[in-house]
């Protein structure tokens, strides 16, 4: 009896490792797009159009994907990379990643754009690796979010407004108001709604 429980737990580890890398991967992929402020400053048009490009080229790739024809490295990373909900059915977690980056970049001015975008890829990746983590205490009416999430999430937020406004009251209300979006059951549409929302708060607030 105690061999049969020690192995169920020890099956239950490896499960949660390996889901565990799977977002590590996933979200190392997300947090990369903290360069694309940078990109932005010294090559505006040729940045929004290569991640258009980029966007593009995605869809199709993953739409032959799941026609059994993979394309090669973009079809292995997306597999590597997918969620279980994502199984047997189109990985929409990239597209919306590009369409809140190209939008914010679009609606926004520059200091505004780059808080968007730093939220989202600072703020979103690490709330995801500290609830899967530490992710002990669940908020209630959230499917599934953790404290430690939200607790991740805001301080990264609030530590990239700060580095890019230099203004700690702004800071805590971008921090609190991305905090409250990454609360919401938005699933891959956080996405959209981090970046797009956050920039134009940022420039209302900040009247930049």
């Amino acid at each position: 009896m105690k061999q049969i429980f020690c192995a169920k737990i020890g099956i239950e580890l490896k499960k949660h490792l390996i889901d565990f890398r799977k977002e590590l991967f996933r979200k190392s992929i997300h947090m990369c797009t903290a360069f694309v402020p940078l990109f932005l400053h010294f090559s505006y048009a040729l940045t929004v159009a290569l991640l258009c490009g980029a966007g593009c080229f995605y869809v199709v790739a993953e739409s032959l994907r799941i026609r059994g024809t993979d394309v090669p490295l973009v079809s292995a990373v997306t597999a590597a990379a997918a969620r279980k909900r994502d199984e047997n059915r189109f990985v929409l977690g990239p597209v919306t990643l590009v369409a809140g980056i190209v939008l914010t970049a679009l609606f926004w001015k520059e200091r505004a754009a780059q808080v968007g975008i730093l939220a989202l890829a600072f703020g979103d990746g690490l709330a995801s690796l500290a609830g899967k983590s530490l992710g002990h205490a669940v908020v209630p009416f959230t499917h599934g979010k953790t404290a430690a999430g939200s607790l991740a999430c805001f301080l990264a937020i609030f530590c990239v407004t700060f580095f890019v406004c230099a203004d700690t009251a702004l800071s805590l209300v971008i921090a609190g108001a991305g905090m409250c979006i990454e609360l919401l059951p938005l699933k891959d549409y956080d996405n959209l709604l981090i970046p797009v929302f956050l920039g134009g708060l940022t420039q209302y607030l900040a009247k930049l």
